[in-house]
């Protein structure tokens, strides 16, 4: 199963959960901060709203 390791947005109360959250103060930023965590954590970014990115680890279905 894919785990996720990170989530991106720019309405913090609107998240919660047990991955680390990042909040942006725009969506340019956002997405920014999505794609960087991207390539740092060899993950995919996944916009799932205007506000909110979801970083996935698909390896993790392997392993």
């Amino acid at each position: 199963m894919a785990k996720i390791v990170a989530v991106v947005t720019t309405q913090r109360d609107e998240v919660g959960g047990g991955a680390p959250i990042f909040v942006a103060k725009d969506a340019e930023k956002m997405k920014k901060t999505a794609f960087l965590l991207e390539k740092m954590l060899d993950c995919a970014a996944h916009e799932l709203s205007e506000s909110l990115y979801l970083i996935v680890d698909h390896r993790a279905e392997n392993g």
